[in-house]
């Protein structure tokens, strides 16, 4: 019987620059998806590759004095390394240079254009360069991207656009009767609130203000738009042909299982990639997964800020597998994690050094020592040896049902709690003790035997997320008989040699802050008339998500009384979405609704700020009832 096909990818790495750690964790956890399932009997392919169009790149080309396709070759070549190094197992690295996807991308804009989902028309707004997005007046946030901060200009040109609204409805119903096509869930309620049931407006898929792009074959100086090049690689990629016949390849693996993105990207794959699919009358993937952000200390990675991690120099002082383990089980499944140099000292010490590598060691050593390396089953159970054996048994069973739901943080700290367990095991039967007994040898080897197969277990578990050391530990652990000297899989670090050696390489950078200071005097005065317009009153947070895209707003569900308010607050970087929840605050109830980042907000919550502008809620004193008014 022909094993079942698994058909995953990544989202295409952008080849303006060297990606961080953020963006290899994505690699990472689609590899191990992957590397789960061909262990289950799968067959799978497995793709990943590069984003190599657009104005951004263009632009740093022409700022290092080289062609786009010089700098995208570079690039690319970085990614791929990257993903080399991080021991990823992917089937196909594609290029929206290659010459196959590019004929593709014209061919598909040529049959929507024909069959009148494309349009000609203009497009005028905000141009975030960054981005490569237009933004209405009101979608800015303080003037600036709602998605990076940085600037945007004002700018018009002639564009072709995509008719959303004709397949809105299509795609609505699909979500609907589907509700495992868009996870987490919030992503999925993300989409519908804010973008499909308020209405689509058409998407503009060419461009005119740079060259760098796919040609539009049949309208010189147009070239098609970053969305419909990039989007389609997930199908130009296994063989789809828009004008003939798809190859066998496309045939068996299209729709895809799993599209896995990060979540800033959520809206183009489950809306736009979707509605592209119905237009081609091609099925929709099985599923989209928009997993967290990997973020360094309290903010997500940025070269502007300075607080970016790479893989490699990461490697250089962990190791792969460490790396991996720790961009894979620090990773929450559907907030953000965080990634600190001081986490992963400790992550390495406590879990990988103590808990496994521990373990291992002093298995293998004590089965040389006291059998000469070779160890089988004696039999001479005890009572304590029941719940060992359950778990071992068991574990399997729990990894498969996590990363059944891509819980793959989860799935891991099963089988740590399973090599935990061997620990504890070691301790119940202190098999030292059992060694100066002579009638207890055949014990003795029983408790060996046990351990081993709990250690072999697990490590076979191990391999999606660590696959160098699994195969080690089952090399040492060996069948029948361990090898004769333990490797140490994993030294011990010295937190403040690290620390070192990291200032060293990354000399902290002091910024001169000029406090400002408000008098009194410097406060322009209002009436009491005025401050009387003024609506303030106490309510209740009950729910609060991260606003899509944007680096600084949370969306709040306010209740204030009998109604509930949605507020839009640029507070992410000193709250958590979590820690909003069943906050008592203070809210402008009768300010003017506004869209902010495209999300309606019906209030304002009040907060003071200090010096270094960390933002404080201003909360009740005491307990009041919810909805009292504030004067």
């Amino acid at each position: 019987m022909e094993n079942k096909k698994y058909y995953i990818t990544t989202a295409i790495a952008y080849t303006s620059g060297k990606p961080h750690i953020g963006n290899t964790y994505e690699i990472i956890l689609a590899d191990a998806i992957a590397r789960h399932k061909r262990n289950l009997g799968y067959d799978v392919f497995f793709q990943t590759g590069t984003d190599e169009h657009g104005q951004k790149i263009e632009m740093k080309a022409k700022e290092a004095g080289i062609t786009p396709k010089e700098l995208v070759d570079q690039v690319a070549g970085e990614v791929k390394g990257i993903w080399d190094m991080m021991n990823t197992s992917y089937d196909k690295f594609v290029r929206t240079t290659d010459e196959n996807h590019k004929a593709q991308v014209q061919q598909i804009f040529r049959r929507l254009y024909d069959q009148g989902d494309i349009y000609k028309g203009y497009y005028e707004g905000m141009y975030c360069t960054a981005c490569e997005s237009f933004f209405t007046e009101t979608q800015l946030v303080d003037g600036k991207c709602p998605d990076c901060g940085g600037p945007v200009y004002p700018a018009k040109e002639d564009a072709y656009f995509f008719k959303m609204s004709k397949y809105a409805d299509r795609l609505i119903e699909h979500i609907n009767s589907h509700p495992e096509f868009i996870q987490p869930v919030s992503r999925k309620n993300e989409m519908m609130n804010n973008f499909l049931l308020p209405g689509l407006q058409d998407l503009c898929v060419s461009r005119t203000s740079f060259s760098w792009g796919i040609p539009v074959d049949f309208a010189p100086g147009h070239v098609v738009y970053v969305w419909l090049d990039a989007l389609t690689n997930y199908i130009t990629g296994i063989g789809y042909n828009c004008d003939g016949e798809s190859s066998d390849q496309f045939k068996k693996l299209w729709p895809a299982d799993l599209h896995l993105i990060g979540k800033d990207i959520i809206r183009f794959h489950t809306i736009y990639w979707p509605i592209f699919l119905m237009a081609l009358d091609l099925p929709l993937p099985k599923q989209v997964f928009g997993h967290p952000w990997l973020l360094q200390g309290e903010g997500k990675m940025s070269k502007s800020k300075g607080n970016v991690l790479y893989a490699d120099e990461l490697v250089d002082f962990f190791g792969v597998d460490a790396v991996r383990y720790f961009v894979l089980h620090e990773m929450p499944f559907e907030n953000d994690g965080v990634i600190t140099w001081e986490l992963m000292v400790e992550r390495m010490n406590s879990d990988l050094a103590n808990t496994l590598g521990n373990l291992v060691n002093r298995t293998v050593s004590m089965a040389n020592k006291y059998f000469g390396g070779t160890i089988t089953n004696q039999k001479v159970n005890e009572p304590v040896d029941d719940e060992l054996l359950m778990l071992v048994n068991a574990t399997k069973g729990n990894v498969d049902e996590k990363m059944e739901d891509l819980r793959v943080a989860d799935a891991i700290s099963e089988i740590f709690t399973l090599f935990k367990r061997c620990n504890k095991y070691i301790d119940e039967t202190m098999p030292w003790a059992l060694a100066k007994e002579e009638d207890k040898k055949e014990r003795l080897e029983t408790v060996l035997y046990n351990l081993l197969y709990g250690i072999k277990e697990g490590a076979k578990l191990l391999e999606p997320f660590m696959p160098e050391t699994s195969a080690k530990i089952l090399a040492q652990a060996g069948d029948g008989k361990v090898t004769e000297t333990p490797e140490i899989l994993f030294n011990r670090l010295d937190l403040e040699e690290v620390m070192e050696k990291v200032h060293a390489l990354h000399p902290p950078v002091k910024e001169e802050v000029e406090e400002e200071i408000i008098t009194i005097e410097d406060m322009e005065e209002i009436t009491f008339e005025e401050f009387g317009k003024m609506q303030l009153q106490v309510g209740k947070v009950l729910a609060c998500e991260e606003v899509p895209k944007s680096k600084k707003l949370l969306c709040s569900q306010v209740k204030v009384g009998a109604k509930t308010l949605q507020i839009v607050s640029g507070i992410k970087a000193s709250y958590t979405p979590e820690e909003m929840v069943g906050k008592e605050v203070m809210v402008l109830v009768n300010l003017k609704p506004a869209k902010l980042a495209g999300v309606l907000s019906e209030g304002m919550l009040l907060l003071a700020e200090d010096k270094d502008g960390k933002l404080v809620l201003m909360t009740p004193e005491k307990k009041v009832t919810n909805g009292a008014q504030i004067s």
